[in-house]
């Protein structure tokens, strides 16, 4: 950017004119030099944006009664798979909902309750976050929450390929994100649901070995990854998909990182409430350290926004909270954070409701970019970020 105090002087020299008019721009230069700088801070390009990097996390069935009340107490108990339910009271249980869940989920309730963070969906704050597909599993979750709209050909979880083009195959496609984009997931249905071979989105999920990243981190991770009991087959630890993610940041410094952790949804299904609450704050440990890396690295520190988010809620009670769908209410609302730079709102909502399906439109909206314009179907950007102008 030009230098106002030089360059301004140097167009309008003192020197050439007359005595009396030199004094009277001595005067009156203060105030041109503060106009001339508050025209250049509006002009577009002139400013670099607040927002160069997009972090998406979603947290696979994570209910909101925990994110916003922390453990449930009726449900820490021998019946739903707790060996030892006072030592699992001590760690988790509070008298108040708000220590319980920053015991919880410390880092995003740190986050969240700065004057960069944004929270929605506490039910008992009359603030909701809907999922509109209809179904309440996780293709159908997913494919709403990245694509921007629900599908109503998308009704199972098949490894089928995604016909919906998601807010990452959309950015891809653009010169200014091309190869800057990459997901690591840790459910192995991702590469259909992103759709790898279209897109050409590097989908690192499942048990697919990690090739990303630090050659000695890497082995190790491996090894690991490879002698490990496998709890499931189609489903890693989450601590695999994460490091993954730390080791892509390092090495490539994605624009659109998409970073889908699992272990949530599947410890509920196996009806472990201690491992589903263990996973959790691992969950929030494994944020901070994926938001330490950012803050690491020169084009990322200061640029990047956070957004974290489920792809479904889950039913209540000692059986109800094990599963979800049409049939268990609950299932059809989520919760959503945001944190880092360029939101416009802040702090914990109250009484509105929003979308799944708005998610998507938000990644694009904080890199300045108008996803509702690839399809009348996609819904418009959460009301923390501007509106992009068409």
């Amino acid at each position: 950017m030009l230098s106002i105090h030089r360059t301004i002087p140097q167009l309008l020299s003192p020197i050439t004119l007359p005595i009396k008019f030199s004094c009277m721009l001595s005067c009156m230069l203060p105030f041109a030099t503060l106009c001339v700088q508050l025209w250049l801070s509006t002009v577009g390009g002139c400013a670099e944006p607040a927002v160069t990097n997009v972090v998406l996390i979603t947290l696979d069935g994570l209910r909101g009664e925990e994110v916003f009340s922390g453990a449930d107490q009726r449900l820490m108990v021998k019946e739903n798979g707790v060996s030892q339910p006072d030592a699992l009271k001590a760690k988790y249980w509070r008298e108040s909902a708000e220590e319980r869940r920053e015991i919880l989920l410390p880092f995003l309730w740190q986050q969240c309750q700065s004057n960069q963070g944004w929270l929605a969906g506490d039910v008992q704050q009359n603030s909701v976050v809907q999922v509109t597909n209809g179904l309440y599993f996780s293709y159908p979750g997913y494919n709403e929450l990245l694509c921007g709209s629900p599908d109503p050909r998308v009704r199972s979880n098949d490894k089928k390929y995604n016909q919906n083009v998601t807010v990452l195959e959309w950015l891809n496609d653009k010169p200014e994100f091309k190869g800057h984009v990459a997901a690591y997931c840790s459910w192995d249905v991702f590469p259909f649901i992103i759709n790898d071979q279209r897109s050409g989105i590097p989908v690192n999920a499942g048990w697919q070995r990690l090739t990303v990243g630090d050659a000695n981190r890497l082995s190790a991770l491996n090894l690991v990854s490879d002698q490990l009991f496998r709890e499931w087959d189609g489903v890693r630890y989450d601590v695999l998909t994460a490091s993954g993610a730390i080791e892509e940041l390092k090495a490539n410094h994605p624009r659109v990182l998409f970073v889908s952790l699992g272990e949530t949804d599947d410890w509920a299904h196996a009806g472990r409430y201690d491992r589903y609450l263990l996973t959790s704050q691992q969950n929030d440990h494994f944020i901070r350290l994926l938001w330490e890396t950012c803050q690491s690295l020169p084009s990322h520190q200061g640029k990047t926004t956070f957004i974290v988010t489920s792809d479904h809620g889950r039913g209540d009670g000692r059986e109800g909270w094990k599963s979800h769908g049409v049939s268990l209410p609950g299932s059809e609302r989520i919760w959503v954070a945001a944190f880092g730079p360029g939101l416009q709102a802040t702090g914990i909502d109250r009484d509105h409701t929003f979308q799944q399906a708005q998610i998507a439109a938000t990644v694009a909206a904080l890199l300045g970019h108008d996803f509702t314009q690839s399809s009348p179907s996609v819904q418009p950007p959460l009301p923390i970020v501007k509106e992009v102008a068409r």
